[in-house]
């Protein structure tokens, strides 16, 4: 199947084109036709599976053709739980946009930087990318109206649910239009979902893309058995002996990600963090320098992972195990994306090792322990 075949105009279609975006993916085949057609959608996908292009195309074409609003008062909402998730969401809008003869304006919004440059900058925008609270903090300001809004995303609502804004989210509900057209994506399907669900979207098209398992199999899972004193060494060891210009590492702490960080500088090796403490500023810059090569090892936590996305990340390491077998998962598909082979190195101390084993009993994969070949 190509974009040709989805109802795409030739202009949005050019900016595919241009964007060197060639077969749609599954999610894309899938929800692009139902959303040009105005229909509320239920999408089950994980991070990396093409969701975002699916709503962002059909979007860009609805707009095309419609008049500006009234200042302020934007069309289209996309609701994201964390900043890196909107600054990646909102620089899709703005490439694809970009290609388009009618340029349609969108911002990404989000706390842990000034508010007052985010409200000047709403000035003419029709698509607004706003993780919830600043979003509200915007509203309050009289920045910006809901009231127009003829389009809601929720961008991974599985991860905002779990982070704690049912709440925000709740209130946002009550400033919006009851007619509207409503797009929904989840990781998955859980209790709370179901009733968003249920109350926000009417006679919803239900989309799943289940991951395709053979990623998995792209990825060459190694394991060491390393105590938890001589992890930082061996880390460094790995690194340095297998010249690792480009590796993604794990922690399941906040105070990890730093210590990690503060040993791998002192013993000259390039490397940054990226959690939830650091400013916006650092954040931003830590990701850039990590994708353009400045830096050689990004030290991150799982919720910062999902602003990561690089097609042919080459090693991914956990320095500790996460709790859940799904974010370990999660973590290993950093890399072996998009039909490249990739490299997946776990450090096991004693305490970890059942819960390795329940671990490669979901994912039905066998990691053999090795012992490290030097300490």
């Amino acid at each position: 199947m190509s974009f040709a075949s989805l109802g795409l105009s030739p202009a949005v279609l050019k900016a595919v084109e241009k964007n060197f975006f060639s077969t749609p993916y599954p999610i894309q085949e899938l929800a692009i036709p139902a959303i040009l057609k105005g229909k509320d959608v239920l999408g089950i996908a994980q991070t990396g599976s093409g969701k975002t292009a699916s709503f962002v195309l059909p979007i860009l074409q609805q707009l095309q053709t419609k008049p500006l609003g009234k200042n302020r008062h934007i069309n289209t909402l996309v609701l994201v739980p964390t900043r890196e998730l909107a600054v990646q969401v909102g620089q899709v809008f703005h490439s694809f946009s970009n290609a388009l003869p009618n340029r349609i304006k969108s911002l990404a919004v989000f706390g842990g930087v000034s508010i007052n440059p985010q409200m000047i900058q709403l000035q003419g925008v029709e698509i607004l990318i706003a993780t919830p609270g600043r979003l509200l903090d915007l509203v309050d300001s009289k920045a910006v109206y809901l009231s127009e809004v003829e389009m809601l995303v929720l961008d991974e609502a599985d991860k905002m649910l779990n982070l704690g804004f049912k709440e925000e989210m709740t209130k946002i509900f009550a400033l919006l239009p009851k007619k509207r057209q409503n797009i929904l994506f989840s990781a998955t399907l859980g209790k709370d979902i179901d009733t968003i669900t249920e109350f926000l979207l009417h006679d919803p098209v239900k989309i799943e893309v289940v991951p395709e398992e053979q990623n998995i199999d792209l990825i060459n899972q190694i394991a060491y058995s390393v105590e938890d004193e001589k992890k930082g060494p061996y880390l460094r060891h790995l690194i340095n002996s297998q010249k690792m210009s480009q590796v993604l590492v794990f922690t399941s702490s906040v105070h990890r990600a730093d210590a990690v960080v503060e040993k791998l500088k002192a013993n000259n090796i390039l490397a940054a963090a990226l959690h939830s403490k650091k400013s916006q500023g650092a954040r931003t810059d830590a990701l850039r320098n990590f994708k353009t090569g400045t830096i050689h090892v990004l030290v991150a936590t799982d919720l910062m992972s999902r602003g990561i996305d690089i097609p042919s990340l080459p090693v991914v390491i956990n320095y500790e195990l996460p709790r859940s077998p799904k974010d370990y998962i999660h973590r290993i598909g950093r890399t072996g994306r998009a039909g490249t082979e990739g490299t997946a190195i776990s450090l096991i101390s004693k305490e970890e090792e059942h819960h390795f084993g329940v671990i490669q009993k979901k994912m039905k994969k066998k990691v053999e322990l090795k012992q490290p070949d030097h300490i």
